[in-house]
């Protein structure tokens, strides 16, 4: 994202109203973020997280106005960060900051409840008309992504039910598992016992009709949890 634009219309001298967390796993990208909202007068940054589970703490303890989402984190993704800070009846939008840009993944994000969409190529001025718009309640896509929705509502693809079944915490398990943790590592990440954590991938492995943990993998990367 290209932070270097002139941007006279976002130096207002007004008291910032909006308040912002975000969300990457990278630090040049969290510090190219934080640079480019500090220079918005309307912005007030409230939080800074590395992880999907991070932010969606983060959103619950401080409730801010909109929280910029990255897609790929390890642990928990932005598409699950997004359902869970949305389910929880926050009052918090959530913008995703992503170089993703394929269909299925923008139709999912709409359905997890983001109201925002912005690629990392597109300019930096989008990002800061992305927050503002979203912060009042109006959804914000770039063209290119505004392309993609439209062609989502005039060619409809089918849902996949059994994705659908899951709850939020055997989401969460399935990309730690796809991510090659073993059991044990899920228990202690999600702070549940090993037995725990044997159950829930058992009925995930027969929910999602898989046999073994490469076809869960293969799953996993075809619902854009993981990276190929």
């Amino acid at each position: 994202m290209n932070t270097g634009e002139k941007r006279d219309i976002y130096a207002e001298n007004v008291e910032p109203s909006i308040s912002v967390i975000f969300a990457d796993d990278h630090f040049v990208v969290r510090q190219g973020v934080r640079a480019l909202l500090q220079e918005d007068a309307a912005c007030r940054i409230v939080g800074e997280a590395s992880s999907g589970r991070e932010i969606v703490e983060m959103a619950v303890a401080l409730e801010p106005d909109v929280a910029i989402v990255d897609i790929r984190m390890p642990g928990l993704n932005g598409l699950e960060a997004t359902r869970q800070i949305r389910s929880r009846g926050l009052k918090t939008q959530v913008v995703v900051l992503t170089m993703h840009d394929t269909e299925d993944l923008v139709r999912e994000l709409l359905r997890s409840g983001a109201m925002g969409y912005v690629l990392k190529s597109d300019t930096a001025r989008d990002l800061l008309r992305a927050v503002r718009s979203v912060a009042e309640g109006r959804p914000f896509f770039t063209s290119c992504v505004a392309r993609m929705v439209l062609r989502g509502y005039l060619e409809p693809h089918p849902i996949d039910h059994a994705d659908r079944s899951l709850t939020p915490r055997e989401r969460e398990i399935v990309q730690l598992l796809a991510e090659g943790r073993s059991n044990k590592e899920v228990a202690c990440l999600l702070n549940i016992s090993v037995k725990t954590a044997e159950t829930h991938r058992a009925h995930v492995m027969r929910t999602l009709d898989l046999n073994s943990v490469c076809e869960l993998v293969h799953y996993a990367v075809r619902q854009n949890i993981i990276e190929a």
